[in-house]
Formats: structure tokens, sequence, C-alpha cells
């Protein structure tokens, strides 16, 4: 948002967010004695031990105890937890590592792999849609792995029943770089002026949609760059404003924590929640996680609609219409939004990687390029079905 928009009512922009309210929301410090079920509290973080509590998992009235607390936690308390010994058995995740190394080892052969969202291309070793793939190479692993009742639980107690997972492998070898701070999907993986046009309400609303989480695969000690985060900085309404900006940053770089993960923990956090991962910087650790990415089911539309039918039917009138003058920008963009599909996501992001940004051309993009561009009908109905098929899992 430009800084003649900073004061629209309604709306956050990152040159009117204040910096002390930030300093001193984040100063907070956790009482753990209001936390029910932790085995303690580790630099502001509630840690739970789930070698406990697992026996209770199947008493329901304990899950919606538990359930009340991890969700006052991610909204508003600390903003992220840990569970510890998730896995009682660790033999699901070697299986499971087994597994992605493979895939890793292939997908390196192939051309044009290896689109990462903050690491350029071969620095580290990504596997998106990891969820589909090792149910598809490892059916029994992926029972093992996914049959995880505290992991279900901390889903539901954010996200409710009925859930939508997915999930992604990072892998980062010695040497690997730290990510700038920042805040994650929705609205984190929108660039600066998108996420201006929402409105505050949105913004409120976008963490409440997504949970991330991430297993750990081998053990990970501060040195190898397990997660750095910024307690309580979920709770700042206007972050997806104000993440991006240097004195935000500066802030997280001088007052993040880390905490060391052994495999088999779990660690989950409101997307909101300030964070990145850090720098590898041991000799031999070879950092290996799969991130979580768990969505609300109300994140669908009413009715199915065949959009990419709609916009070659509409190609030609849209673009004569804009030529002529028929369409002024304003009407323009309103038959678009009408008719096109806006969102970059769900997609297939081995076919359809964020390149240049955070999110793949949406479909009303194209169609913006090509009406402003003049194409012809074959010429947009070839780049939209290249589209569609990048998008195909």
């Amino acid at each position: 948002m430009n800084s003649t928009d900073a004061r629209r009512p309604g709306y956050y922009a990152a040159d009117y967010c204040d910096l002390e309210a930030f300093k001193a929301l984040t100063s907070q410090t956790l009482d753990g004695s209001t936390l029910r079920f932790a085995a303690s509290v580790e630099k502001n973080v509630p840690v739970y031990d789930i070698d406990v509590l697992r026996p209770r998992f199947s008493d329901q009235e304990f899950r919606y105890q538990i359930m009340a607390e991890w969700a006052d936690i991610l909204q508003h308390s600390a903003g992220v937890l840990v569970l510890k010994n998730a896995y009682d058995d660790t033999s699901a995740i070697d299986a499971a590592t087994k597994v992605y190394e493979d895939i890793i080892a292939r997908e390196k052969e192939a051309p044009g792999g290896g689109a990462d969202h903050f690491a350029a291309a071969g620095k580290n070793d990504r596997v998106w849609n990891s969820l589909q793939k090792l149910c598809e190479h490892a059916p029994e692993t992926f029972v093992q792995y996914f049959a995880n009742p505290a992991i279900d639980t901390m889903c539901e107690a954010w996200l409710g029943p009925n859930y939508q997972m997915t999930a992604q492998v990072n892998l980062v070898h010695p040497g690997g770089g730290a990510q700038l701070a920042h805040r994650d999907y929705h609205l984190g993986f929108q660039s600066a002026g998108i996420s201006a046009t929402y409105p505050a309400h949105v913004h409120d609303l976008s963490p409440l949609m997504t949970l991330q989480g991430g297993i750990a695969h081998c053990d990970m000690p501060v040195e190898s760059g397990p997660t750095r985060l910024l307690p309580f900085s979920q709770q700042f309404r206007s972050g997806y404003a104000a993440w991006r900006r240097v004195d935000f940053r500066a802030h997280f770089e001088q007052h993040h924590i880390q905490l060391p993960l052994k495999k088999g923990d779990a660690i989950f956090f409101s997307p909101a929640l300030f964070h990145a991962a850090g720098a590898n910087d041991s000799e031999d650790i070879h950092r290996f996680v799969n991130l979580l990415q768990i969505s609300s089911p109300f994140g669908r539309a009413m009715e199915t609609v065949n959009r990419k039918k709609m916009c070659q039917i509409l190609y030609p009138h849209i673009r004569k219409a804009f030529e002529s003058g028929a369409l002024s920008e304003s009407r323009l963009q309103a038959v678009i939004a009408a008719s096109a599909e806006g969102y970059s996501f769900p997609t297939n992001l081995d076919l359809d990687p964020p390149v240049g940004g955070l999110a793949p051309e949406t479909q009303q993009a194209l169609l913006h390029k090509a009406v402003h561009a003049g194409w012809s009908e074959h010429a947009f109905s070839r780049e939209l079905t290249a589209q569609e098929e990048r998008k195909r899992a």
C-alpha cells in the first residue's frame, strides 16, 4: 500500500505500523502456571511431553480440554508449541525419510525442478506435495506415519474436524543460509501490494484458516538452524503489513528464539507468528523437516465452476470491448474478477513453482495480460491450457 493509502479506514499499511507496540507485545513472559498439560515452558514456548499424554488421546473429554488449551496458545498466547516425542516409534519417520531421499534424488535428475519459496534452486532440497508422494510411493509407511492421534488432535484444535492436510519436505544442508522473518499462507504468500488491498478483517481471518507445523526427521540442535521464532508476534494485528519492514525484521533478529528438536518431535505455530528458518551452521547435520500446512475445510466455494471454459468463451468479447473503449480499466477488472480464478492455489508446485515471487501467476493475471497485449484467441487458449496443465496433480 502506498503512503497515500496509509490511513484508509479498515486497512493496514506498512508505513502505519507501530513498532513500539510490537516490541511491547513480544516482550511478554508466558506464565506456565496457566497451562494444565504442558511439561515445561522453554523460552516462552510451551512444551508438551506426548509420551506422558499419549494414553489419554482416546478420551474425548481430555481431547476437548487440551484442544482448548492449544487453540488459546496459538491465538492469544505464545503462538507456538512443541509436541515432544510426538512419535513414540520413529521407525515410520526413518522409512519416510528414505522414501523422500529417493524422491529427491530422482527429482534432481529431472529438468526444471528445485524451485523454493525462499532459497535459490539447488541450495536446499525441497519435496513439494510430500503428502501425496509418500502415499503413492509407500502407502504402508504413509499409514504408520500419519496414524498419529497427537498430531490429529493438534490439527483439530486449530481448524476443527475435516481439516485438509498438505506437506512439503525441506532439507537444509550444512552451510544453508537463514530465511528472513516472515508470516505464512495465506496473506503471507501475497506481495506487499496485494496484501494491502485486503481489509483488516481479512488480515484477522487469514491465520485462522491455516496451521503451520513441522515434524523433525533428525535431531536438530540449535547450530543446525531450527526455526527461529518470535513468541506473541502473531497477536500483532497489522503484522502482514509489518513483516517486510526493515525495523520489524531487525527486532526479530535481535529477539527471536530457537529450540532444539529431537527426531520425532513436532512443532506447531500460527501462520501469523513471525518466524524464519535458521542458518545451518553445523558441519554434518542435514536438517530434515516435513513441513505440515493444514487448511480449514471451509476454504471452498459452494459450486464447481469451469472457469477455464468461461475464460475461453469470454476472451474475444472482452478483448474486443476493451480495444473499442467500451470497457474501461475498472469495468475490465470487474468482469475478469467475476469470471476468472483469482487465486494461485491449490496448484502443483513441482510444475507451477513460485518463480519470481511467493505465488504462481493466477488465471485473472493471465487474462489481464492477454487483453492488454492483444493476444489472439489461439495464443490465449494455448497459454490458459498450459497454465491449467501445470496445476494438475
